[in-house]
């Protein structure tokens, strides 16, 4: 295993995992991380030829960059909250 796969799997596991964090403030590494993995990305993908994964690869990039304008470079600072609740269950109460 090479150095560019050992960084895609970290890089992306990190932003994968702190895109699911339920504090905002963890939430918003998570781009940070995806946007340090692209080039590692591109690189393989360049270096085998599969040119399906660089198109998957741009895609990528702007889904992190997206998240790069929104929690880092807005004028507004943090993205405005939807108003929408979340649904808890509480273990052991019935419908």
């Amino acid at each position: 295993m090479g150095f560019d796969q050992i960084a895609i799997a970290l890089l992306g596991a990190a932003a994968a995992w702190l895109s699911q964090a339920r504090s905002l403030s963890s939430r918003r590494w998570a781009c940070v991380f995806g946007l340090m993995g692209q080039p590692f990305w591109f690189y393989t993908a360049w270096h085998t030829a599969q040119w399906g994964l660089v198109a998957v690869s741009l895609i990528y990039l702007v889904a992190w960059l997206r998240g790069l304008w929104l929690y880092w470079l807005t004028p507004h600072g943090e993205p405005q909250d939807s108003g929408l609740g979340t649904i808890q269950l509480t273990p052991g109460r019935g419908l």
